[in-house]
């Protein structure tokens, strides 16, 4: 029985884990304390949008294993994340 030690002392996944945490506690951040940061709602909500997004995509890439793959499956993933961000976006914009 052989063992295989890492190199690194965190793996990738961990980091990205951890990641999306802090993204996700800054979602949260930026809607409850809006009214002291002052932020106009539209910057907010795409701000939001934009962070949902991205993690969206880091999902896609480490835990779906989408980032080493070739081709159009590594676009399934950012098209389907960027056509309903995009009708979202333009709904709450054009609603101004």
């Amino acid at each position: 029985m052989t063992t295989t030690r890492r190199n690194a002392l965190v793996r990738p996944c961990t980091i990205i884990y951890l990641l999306l945490i802090g993204l996700t506690l800054l979602t949260w951040a930026l809607g409850r304390f809006n009214d002291r940061i002052g932020l106009p709602v539209a910057t907010l909500s795409m701000t939001v949008l934009g962070i949902a997004l991205l993690k969206g995509q880091l999902i896609g890439d480490f835990f779906m294993g989408l980032r080493r793959v070739r081709g159009a499956w590594r676009w399934v993933v950012t098209l389907w994340l960027l056509l309903p961000a995009s009708l979202i976006g333009y709904a709450f914009l054009s609603s101004y």
